[in-house]
């Protein structure tokens, strides 16, 4: 089932959680009297449907078994012991933007072939403290680009005579042009966690048979079951 249809099904169950909460008004006094319970009843399962909504897009995502920012780090390392080569983009030698590009382009990713095109993908961490393993880091006025392993260390090609290595950050905040993030951080399993967190916030402020129906909505596509 893909979003769409799942989207669909989840305006279908809350038409029906609206309408099981109308039954039983016989009477024009009993309407009135119950009027802004079944108002307040219609909301939760506009709530409700939008966190199952939510959680579905999470777990979509999950399930595409996107690139993280670890999964950058951990390609990177396969280089390190690679000798510096100006131009290089293959295991028989790298520059800086050559190791970038090489890395990305393993976990099919494209990224531009230049530190001047690269310092312009993805989104911009706003400084180093906020820097995420996988981020990319422009330095030396634009001329040279590292990757960000966490930990206070980067990979990079350094220059000619050397090879690409894991060392210890050496910049701070002005020495640095931009930080770029280009993948997520979190992990299909964080993903899936934190659908099932907005699924049970929405669900505390409905009924326990409304929250039953919709934890087991989502087990079933988290399992790859069908609603």
């Amino acid at each position: 089932m893909t979003v769409t249809d799942a989207i669909g099904r989840i305006a279908q169950i809350q038409a029906t959680l609206v309408q099981l909460d109308s039954v039983g008004k016989t009477s024009t006094a009993r309407t009135a009297s119950t009027g802004s319970a079944a108002g307040a009843s219609a909301t939760s399962a506009t709530d409700f449907a939008s966190a199952l909504s939510g959680a579905l897009g999470a777990t979509q995502g999950a399930s595409t078994g996107a690139v993280t920012g670890a999964d950058v780090v951990a390609d990177a390392k396969k280089y390190l012991g690679v000798p510096y080569v100006f131009g290089g983009t293959s295991a028989s030698g790298l520059d800086c933007s050559g190791l970038v590009q090489r890395v990305f382009k393993d976990l099919g990713i494209d990224v531009p072939r230049l530190v001047s095109g690269q310092s312009k993908v993805g989104t911009e961490v706003p400084s180093l403290a906020q820097a995420q393993p996988g981020d990319i880091i422009v330095t030396n006025g634009g001329e040279h680009i590292v990757i960000y392993a966490g930990d206070g260390k980067v990979i990079h090609a350094p220059s000619e005579g050397r090879n690409v290595s894991l060392v210890d950050n050496w910049m701070s905040d002005s020495d640095i042009v931009t930080i770029r993030r280009v993948v997520p951080q979190a992990a299909p399993a964080a993903a899936s966690a934190s659908a099932l967190s907005a699924l049970s916030g929405s669900a505390s402020s409905g009924s326990a048979a409304q929250a039953d129906m919709l934890r087991s909505l989502f087990a079933s596509l988290t399992s790859g079951g069908s609603l």
